[in-house]
């Protein structure tokens, strides 16, 4: 399932990098003593939509609108009572409205659109050499696909032995994007992926996310 927030106008102008902040967030609404901390995230949530580029920020004066996407409805109950009980956000932004919306009917889509940028990674046994990768990389298909098999696999679901996801190549307006995070360089994809599989793994990606590190706010779809 999904919720859709809206929020007031942010009061100040937000970094380019405020994705920590929504982070907090969640982690808040998710509160400090639920277990799905330090686990893979099997939820994912979006980037904040209106802002306009101010000067070394950016700048939401008809306030934002974003996406959090759950695969456990207790979890997104969790998340919801929390908001009731404390909207607010930063920089002045606070939820000023939620609606829910039941995961829809995927069997016949197969293109999804990035609600935030698509980051993989590989890592190495020592976590020594780290290996991140994009759309321009042939390798990228196969770690999505492994990845979001990983995922269904600790969720309890059957394979889908059908599964292929890979970048929509054609997109003419993809592209790379560095984010740094917690003083880290992440190079992500901002590109449409193909999600070819049963019914239920669609549903499934739609709601976890694709990629890594979706718990920090890489790789939410719509």
């Amino acid at each position: 399932m999904r919720i859709h927030l809206k929020t007031s106008p942010n009061i100040g102008i937000l970094p380019f990098n405020y994705q920590q902040k929504l982070v907090g967030c969640i982690h808040k609404w998710i509160g400090a003593g639920n277990d799905e901390h330090g686990k893979m995230s099997l939820y994912s949530f979006s980037w904040l939509q209106n802002g306009t580029r101010k000067g070394t920020g950016l700048d939401f004066p008809n306030g934002s609108k974003w996406f959090i996407s759950f695969y456990k409805d207790s979890l997104l109950r969790q998340v919801l009572k929390s908001i009731m009980e404390n909207p607010e956000m930063f920089s002045g932004m606070v939820i000023t409205d939620v609606v829910i919306e039941e995961t829809p009917d995927l069997s016949s889509r197969n293109i999804f659109y990035s609600g935030s940028p698509v980051f993989i990674q590989k890592h190495s046994h020592d976590m020594s050499n780290n290996v991140q990768y994009t759309f321009e990389d042939s390798e990228s298909d196969d770690m999505l696909t492994g990845t979001l098999l990983h995922k269904m696999e600790l969720a309890g679901l059957s394979e889908d032995k059908t599964l292929k996801v890979s970048f929509d190549r054609n997109y003419p307006s993809k592209k790379t994007k560095l984010i740094t995070y917690k003083g880290i360089n992440l190079r992500s994809s901002m590109c449409p992926v193909i999600i070819e599989g049963n019914p239920e793994t669609k549903a499934f990606a739609w709601n976890v996310g694709i990629g890594n590190s979706t718990g920090i706010g890489f790789g939410s779809i719509y």
